[in-house]
């Protein structure tokens, strides 16, 4: 397939998105930007495969997806970490905003970094992508309803992670 745009002008402004999904797959920092490298470079060898009717960050999480899954097989830290990237609302908080937000988002992270996979994908597609569940089973390559049992299921975890959490700061 020949594509009118070279492959950096299409996948180049998606850097940044791809290393954010591989992060919040669980990627470890320090193999963060190695990962995303072996990503592109993936990428770009099956270039010529892309159809450009369909989502770019559709294809792109689709291989963000398959290699945090490979890196998650060769990395000794079974329960690896996951960000989010965070912009706040006020581009001036207080000082006991930050904290506060800081806080929330560190229990958050906790609380993610429980799931397996499979779990955070759906979760980081649908609640944090904002992508409609069609699209998050699409990319996955899953049937709509074990998307939907696979969403239900982690939000429940997270809960029950969260309230844990909160709990041992008590």
């Amino acid at each position: 397939m020949s594509h009118p745009e070279p492959f950096w002008d299409r996948v180049g402004p998606e850097v940044a998105w791809v290393h954010r999904q591989l992060r919040r797959l669980g990627v470890r920092e320090a193999d963060l930007d190695d990962v995303t490298q072996e990503l592109l470079i993936a990428v770009h060898r099956r270039w010529g495969d892309f159809d450009p009717a369909r989502s770019l960050r559709a294809w792109l999480f689709g291989f963000a997806y398959r290699m945090a899954s490979d890196h998650r097989k060769r990395s000794s830290n079974r329960r690896p970490s996951v960000t989010l990237e965070h912009e706040p609302a006020d581009p001036q908080p207080g000082a006991d905003d930050r904290l506060e937000e800081a806080h929330r988002r560190s229990l958050l992270l906790a609380a993610m970094d429980r799931l397996d996979l499979d779990k955070r994908a759906i979760v980081t597609l649908v609640d944090l992508e904002e992508l409609t569940m069609p699209e998050a089973t699409a990319i996955l390559e899953i049937p709509l309803n074990t998307g939907y049992s696979r969403l239900r299921v982690a939000r429940s975890e997270l809960a029950a992670a969260l309230l844990d959490l909160t709990r041992g700061e008590r």
